[in-house]
């Protein structure tokens, strides 16, 4: 017997949730399989992706575990960063893609730019790499920070990831444009947001981007406000309750 409910994520799980629909199950796909949305109960995609219809749920940007609840564990598991002075700001680097294009002399630009902002309001950056930021980037930061009340977590050998704790902590948050997840996941705190080469941002990205000025969640292209809390954006938690509204999940067999 199938479980009552299924949940893929992704095309190579799409299979397994449209076969098991297929045998009972009540299956919810998130993102875009690429076929039509009648073979899954309710299908989760996000704004920019095109299937559309009755069982379809839109979101803007990707699903993730940030919430009040989150942040707060966040900052319990990393106390030191309130020693920082404050204002905190976070930043949160990906990497260049087709639809984002930037290297590391823009990088380096951009950074010493923020440096200079925090420095002028006597707080601290906290930031963090990903695996797709360019060792040269990773390097420049390095640099740049050196020398001034800062955090840089770049992997393993900085010691545990701090990335809940820089969310948990941050004043403000400066995020570049090519992660919809790092965005998503910004825009789901209470604090103010800045994206990064935003200027460059193409298709699907350059959608993500609008759609979440449409909602007030990113600051002007190359301003910097602390101080101030904003309506978090938390698809999650919407998208759940739809899932509960529309999803009739069957009891399981006595």
């Amino acid at each position: 017997m199938p479980p009552p409910l299924v949940m893929g994520c992704g095309r190579q799980a799409a299979l397994a949730t449209r076969v098991l629909r297929a045998r009972g199950a009540t299956a919810v796909q998130i993102l875009d399989p690429r076929i039509a949305p009648r073979h899954w109960d309710a299908l989760v995609v996000p704004e920019h992706d095109g299937p559309r219809g009755a069982n379809v749920i839109t979101l803007l940007g990707s699903l993730h575990p940030v919430d009040d609840a989150w942040l707060a564990a966040g900052r319990v598991a990393f106390p030191a960063l309130a020693v920082l002075p404050s204002p905190r700001i976070a930043l949160l680097l990906g990497g260049p893609t087709a639809r984002v294009p930037w290297d590391a002399a823009a990088l380096a630009r951009e950074v010493a730019t923020l440096v200079q902002e925090v420095t002028a309001l006597g707080g601290s950056l906290i930031a963090t790499t990903s695996r797709r930021t360019p060792a040269t980037a990773t390097q420049q930061l390095r640099e740049a920070l050196r020398g001034s009340p800062s955090l840089l977590w770049t992997g393993a050998d900085d010691g545990p990831n701090p990335y809940a704790g820089l969310l948990g902590w941050a004043e403000a948050i400066v995020c570049t444009a090519d992660s919809s997840n790092l965005l998503s996941e910004a825009c789901a705190t209470r604090v103010p947001v800045r994206a990064l080469f935003e200027g460059q941002a193409q298709g699907r990205a350059a959608a993500l981007l609008a759609g979440l000025r449409g909602r007030g969640r990113l600051l002007p292209p190359g301003t910097l406000q602390v101080g101030a809390t904003v309506t978090p954006l938390r698809e999650t938690e919407r998208v759940a309750a739809l899932l509960r509204e529309r999803i009739a999940v069957p009891a399981p067999p006595a």
